[in-house]
């Protein structure tokens, strides 16, 4: 058998090698570090055999930890196994369901016998079993059973989990190639379902731990049984695995859902799921980020409009939205007419592009509205600012011909990245095709995906394909960021819509006096500001620019005597256009600098006996501490720049 090696060589073994023998052949160390096999993208055990090429040689990768995820995923769903292993040495006669990796860890779901209820209390206890197993070296050894005898075993088990998942895999089999094998992995004592692959043994586990517990219904279905989930996490070292927790309790500590309320900018409440309340201070870098947009889209050409929030069921029938997204709008009748909440703005906007004659000389239209949006969104889906059922976005829809499409394109990538400098984010961008559910013909789709990706070329920007992940009436470029904890966030999108324009007959008259079709491009930038606003916390750890603060200053007299100088210092600031603050109570000054500090706002002025006796301030930054004696009139005409240029410290 002959494969091909990443670097472009040939390897050459004899038949019915395995893995773990291609990985001796390449090298000795290569061996004792193999982890798994990738044939031609598929990653298989090391003790299996190599499949027999076909025409072409194979390429072939021996996986290591030097992996990345392809290798975290393994010793991740080894973890699971040995998890299982060890609740059924603590607790007998536990049904055992599924347990598969995941992104930053793994999990396993557990029917715990009658009266048996676990959480973190027990982790020392499971983790302690789970120890034991790994020390133990145990191989991970795969049997391929004939399906019959695999029934057999679970149910004498006691493992009905396991027996309707064989089931399933019987009844979702080709009829003209039924389902004869299943395969199953076997660590110690412990034997389960599973496709795999595995490590070659459980000691490539060198750091793990057990994080939370949660409730979880078997199959998603809220009619069946509630499961015991279990999430843990496994790394190659310690250091990775501390400095994993380490980020986890950044991403704790960063939660918008905590700072919101800890920083006077939001709440929630019952009354309205999936709403936020916006305090005082929230609503002004609310409404700072939709001045931003307002101002960067005016010096664009952009014009702003306002649609009504709620729409004749006919439009949304005419736009598509009725047949593919009705079950995520709200819908109500009056006076005998089915009217829906308007979930996006983008139909609302055909029709009103309808509602008057255009010429192409009035193209590109880039219309603008941070319309107030609803969508149904499941309770169980709901997360802060991030999922919500009520938000808004910095939505725009530009009405152009053919020949403006790509210029179009590249001036919503440049707006994009404009954007995105203030507040100090790089963005990688992703193109998104035709997803399975769609509207419009296959030829609309190949020149819609065709002038996106020329748009991207022309303009000599990297980006990635994402197959199938489109809107349902056209193909996307999405704008994604990485945070300061390392997660990624889709942000902004680009989406180029020939479907939209001809399902509501828009129509410009060209310079030839004859109808022509207008071209529809969908873009945001921040997305929603509840979700910008959100990241942004996260984000920046709640460390907001001075320009978007909700306070920007706030004054701290030494002494009731200082007060009168304290609120002159305090309104000539605001009549400055700034958003500043007086803290009059009777408290020391060293209490008034830590609440100030706690709800980190940028700039701290002391004033006491000397300040208020030379015009000063003195300064203290959030964070950086004492910045120095400068008079009052500097620092107003400071601070004023600092927020007018949109300074990112």
């Amino acid at each position: 058998m002959e494969f091909q090696l990443p670097d472009g060589t040939r390897l050459a073994l004899p038949g019915g090698s395995t893995g773990a023998d291609a990985a001796a052949a390449i090298g000795a160390g290569l061996a004792r570090a193999a982890l798994a096999v990738r044939v031609d993208g598929e990653l298989r055990d090391l003790s299996r055999p190599l499949p027999e090429p076909e025409g072409r040689a194979p390429t072939l990768e021996i996986v290591t930890e030097r992996s990345g995820e392809d290798a975290l995923a393994l010793v991740r769903h080894d973890a699971a196994h040995v998890l299982a292993a060890a609740v059924l040495d603590l607790y007998p006669g536990t049904k055992i369901s599924i347990g598969p990796a995941i992104e930053a860890g793994f999990y396993y779901d557990f029917e715990f016998p009658a009266g048996v209820t676990v959480n973190d209390s027990d982790f020392p206890a499971l983790e302690e079993a789970m120890r034991a197993h790994i020390q133990a070296d145990e191989r991970f050894v795969r049997e391929d059973l004939p399906v019959a005898e695999a029934l057999e075993r679970f149910r004498a088990e006691g493992q009905p989990y396991k027996v309707e998942l064989i089931e399933d895999l019987v009844r979702a089999a080709d009829p003209d190639h039924p389902l004869e094998t299943v395969s199953l992995y076997t660590n110690g004592p412990f034997t389960d379902l599973c496709r795999g692959p595995h490590a070659p043994s459980t000691r490539r586990i060198k750091a793990f731990k057990l994080q939370s517990v949660a409730g979880s219904y078997w199959r998603g279905d809220a009619r069946r049984q509630m499961l015991t989930r279990v999430y843990g996490t496994a790394f190659f070292s310690k250091g990775d695995l501390e400095e994993h927790l380490e980020l986890l309790e950044r991403a704790r500590a960063n939660d918008h859902r905590r700072l919101g309320p800890q920083l006077g900018l939001f709440q929630f409440s019952e009354v309205s799921p999936g709403a936020a309340f916006w305090l005082p201070g929230g609503t002004e870098v609310f409404n700072s980020l939709v001045a931003l947009s307002r101002e960067m889209g005016r010096e664009r050409g952009y014009v702003e409009v306002k649609t009504p929030q709620i729409f004749d069921s006919s439009l949304w029938r005419t736009s598509g939205h009725w047949d593919k997204y009705a079950d995520n709008m709200f819908v109500t009748e009056y006076e005998d007419r089915r009217m829906a909440v308007k979930p996006m703005n983008c139909p609302g906007h055909c029709h009103l592009y309808s509602l008057r004659p255009h010429s192409y000389r009035d193209l590109p239209l880039r219309l603008w509205e941070p319309g107030l949006l609803h969508r149904r969104e499941p309770s169980g889906t709901l997360h802060g600012l991030l999922r919500v059922r009520h938000f808004a976005q910095d939505d725009s829809h530009i009405f152009c011909t053919e020949d403006q499409v790509q210029q179009e394109v590249a001036n919503v990538l440049d707006f994009a990245f404009a954007t995105y400098r203030i507040f100090g984010i790089d963005v990688r961008l992703e193109l998104s095709t035709r997803p399975e559910q769609r509207i419009g013909s296959d030829e609309l789709w190949d020149r819609s995906e065709r002038a996106l990706a020329d748009a991207l070329g022309q303009l000599g920007l990297e980006y990635t394909v994402n197959e199938g992940d489109g809107a349902f009436y056209g193909p996307k470029i999405d704008m994604h960021m990485t945070d300061s904890l390392g997660r990624s966030w889709q942000l902004g999108t680009c989406q180029l819509d020939y479907n939209m324009p001809e399902r509501f007959g828009l129509a410009y008259t060209g310079a030839d006096n004859a109808e022509h079709r207008p071209v529809m491009i969908h873009r945001a930038l921040m997305g929603s500001y509840e979700r910008f606003i959100g990241i942004l916390l996260e984000h920046f750890g709640g460390e907001l620019p001075v320009w978007l603060a909700p306070a920007q200053a706030i004054v701290l007299p030494i002494a009731d005597r200082h007060l009168d100088y304290a609120a002159g210092v305090r309104d000539r600031l605001i009549a400055a256009g700034l958003r500043a603050e007086l803290d009059d109570r009777t408290e020391s000054v060293a209490r008034k600098i830590r609440d100030a500090e706690l709800r980190r706002v940028p700039y701290m002025l002391i004033v006491g006996d000397r300040e208020a006796d030379a015009g000063e301030v003195s300064v203290r930054r959030h964070p950086g501490g004492d910045a120095g004696s400068v008079p009052a009139r500097e620092f107003e005409l400071r601070l004023a720049e600092e927020a007018r240029r949109r300074v990112l410290r």
